[in-house]
């Protein structure tokens, strides 16, 4: 079940989602469980990112950095996809928002400062109606 890969129908119907809550990036040794239901787990060397609701996170005791907006990607997109995170990451620089991109198998999760989503969710319509 592929998805789409013409960046011009991607950009037109990308159509972002802004989740109510904030989420963090926390740190767990390598090789530790989380200790709940996490968006995204990453192992590093160094260690164990989990991308999590702060509520979460607080609540286990684990340290996390920032406050981050989950917009989500509505478009379901192909993988192998051209250019896409590379548009995304133009609109947002172009408004001064840092992001952090995480691919699922269907969509793609854009991770904003909190202070920033509004922006952001308009820097993305913005992008959606080239």
């Amino acid at each position: 079940m592929s998805g789409q890969a013409d960046l011009t129908v991607l950009l037109q119907t990308l159509r972002p989602v802004l989740h109510d809550e904030p989420y963090g990036y926390g740190l767990v040794p390598a090789g530790q469980p989380a200790p709940g239901p996490v968006f995204a787990r990453v192992d590093e060397a160094e260690g164990t990112t989990l991308i999590a609701p702060l509520a979460g996170l607080a609540g286990w005791g684990v340290a996390f950095t920032g406050e981050w907006a989950r917009i989500s990607l509505s478009v379901h997109s192909d993988l192998a996809a051209v250019g896409l995170t590379a548009a995304i990451a133009t609109a947002l620089a172009g408004a001064g928002i840092s992001a952090n991109v995480v691919a699922g198998y269907f969509h793609d999760h854009v991770f904003v400062p909190w202070a920033a989503r509004d922006r952001a969710m308009a820097a993305l319509k913005d992008l959606a109606d080239v």
